[in-house]
């Protein structure tokens, strides 16, 4: 199951995928994001995918190559966007939500570029 969150502004459209991004709920995705996606910037939030089988990493590597930068906090997401050659987005694009981490950091974690281990 997969739950699309959108945060749309006038510069950037922001998509945050919460559960399992498989099958046709990714094709989904890829056809909401390219409708969508008329603006500057488009940024996927993966912080709370817990699987991506390989429709949706074809979906995400799609979403790349259409200009999209990744939120990717967690190893999964990394390891995720790390195989695919997907652009993380610095600083993990600030707060989504606009509630700063709960260990009170205000400066946000850099999260710049995947690394290998």
């Amino acid at each position: 199951m997969l739950r699309v969150e959108i945060c749309d502004s006038a510069e950037t459209l922001i998509l945050r995928l919460v559960g399992r991004f498989t099958g046709n709920d990714a094709e989904y995705t890829r056809t909401l994001a390219t409708r969508l996606a008329a603006r500057e910037k488009l940024l996927v939030d993966l912080t709370e995918v817990v699987f991506v089988d390989a429709a949706g990493e074809e979906v995400l590597s799609f979403l790349g190559r259409f200009g999209a930068e990744f939120v990717a906090p967690n190893s999964y997401a990394l390891d995720v966007c790390e195989r695919l050659n997907l652009g993380v987005a610095p600083n993990g694009s600030s707060y989504l939500s606009g509630e700063p981490p709960a260990n009170g950091d205000q400066s946000g974690p850099n999260r710049s570029k995947p690394r290998k281990t």
